[in-house]
């Protein structure tokens, strides 16, 4: 899968999360894709503060990317 169309997979997945987020006053933002399938974005808004955004929350991207996304790897949060 070429950079384009894995970076156009992982919007995709986070698309669909981003309501649930967004009712909490949250917001995230897809900062890079990788050749080696890394995928780094950042927690914005309520999430910045939030104590449930690194490690349920990015397990949450983390789990829904793997299930959707071939060539995915990782997903790391920048911090704001």
């Amino acid at each position: 899968m070429s950079d384009g169309s894995m970076k156009t997979e992982v919007e995709k997945v986070l698309d669909a999360m981003r309501p649930v987020i967004q009712q909490d006053g949250g917001a995230l933002e897809l900062v890079s894709v990788d050749d080696a399938g890394v995928v780094v974005i950042r927690f914005l808004g309520a999430c910045i503060s939030c104590p449930s955004r690194s490690m349920p929350l990015q397990t949450l991207i983390d789990r829904n990317l793997r299930e959707c996304v071939p060539g995915f790897s990782t997903v790391t949060a920048l911090e704001s």
